[in-house]
């Protein structure tokens, strides 16, 4: 017990819970407690804390964690402000010497590494991210979040290089007036880039899915030679490969933290060794 990974849970919902069974499943990690967002965490005790709060609040308590020297690791999946949590995060890590790793997800996160390494090998072309047909998480949760929404459901569907339409179904609070609600999902940062259309339901439950998936394409040059084509593809659950991510990513933080390499990272920064519980001169021999 002693030498297992300690690993606590803020935030206990659908990727919560997912982390909770990845845990479990971890020979090398023991569940040091579950939180919810309003509880006290002062006495928390752990090598590492799993953020599985709606993005919008991750940064608070990345910060809080970090002041105290306390490892984190989240799956921050707002693309464009990845960069500025990370430069907030770097100087409290060092000075706490602890680490952070955000954005650890599949999206942002281990499709992040794929396109970093697709880049390497064809560094001329072009890189098309086509997700679902599938629930997004960060998405629903940001539709839940409206004023006037009593549950929803945003669902991905693609169009092809890298257009997606988002289909927002609503099931409203009594008296709540559905233009409204419409209007301010549709001007919501993670919608309004996107063709989105906003549907009326009585009751989400009878919609909900949480599968996803993506379809990841780069065409390009390696050297000279044209027509190099890859392609990735995956069916997922998507709370559980969210889960298990994180989980993973945890082990790679604590192991960060004791090389003294504090400060916060993307997933495309860590080696992928880092993320595998084991003998490290096994698992080369086993994958190279």
């Amino acid at each position: 017990m002693d030498n297992m990974i300690k690993l606590a849970i803020v935030g206990y919902g659908n990727i919560g819970k997912a982390v909770e069974e990845a845990v479990k499943n971890s020979d090398d990690m023991a569940l040091s407690g579950i939180f919810h967002h309003n509880d006290n965490m002062n006495d928390i005790n752990a090598d590492v804390v799993a953020l599985c709060t709606p993005t919008r609040e991750v940064q608070f308590f990345a910060e809080k964690f970090a002041k105290r020297g306390i490892c984190t690791v989240d799956s921050f999946d707002i693309h464009n402000q990845i960069f500025d949590l990370r430069s907030t995060l770097i100087p409290l890590n060092k000075e706490s010497c602890s680490v952070s790793i955000i954005a650890a997800g599949w999206d942002p996160g281990s499709d992040s590494v794929v396109r970093t390494l697709l880049l390497a090998l064809a560094p001329k072309g072009i890189t098309y991210t086509n997700f679902g047909p599938g629930r997004s998480m960060g998405h629903t949760v940001a539709a839940k979040n409206i004023d006037g929404v009593k549950n929803a459901l945003s669902m991905t569907i693609p169009l092809g290089t890298g257009i997606h339409r988002r289909m927002v179904y609503v099931e409203l609070e009594d008296n709540a007036d559905f233009s409204c609600v419409e209007k301010n999902i549709l001007s919501d940062d993670y919608f309004a880039h996107d063709e989105t259309h906003v549907i009326k339901v009585p009751s989400i439950e009878e919609l909900n899915n949480v599968a996803h998936g993506v379809n990841l394409i780069r065409a390009g040059v390696s050297g000279k030679t044209h027509n190099q084509r890859f392609e990735f593809n995956m069916e997922i659950d998507n709370p559980a490969l969210t889960g298990q991510v994180l989980v993973s990513c945890a082990r790679a933080a604590v192991r960060l933290r004791d090389e003294k390499r504090f400060g916060s990272y993307t997933m495309i920064e860590i080696p992928p060794i880092y993320m595998l519980p084991g003998d490290e001169e096994q698992i080369i021999r086993t994958l190279v």
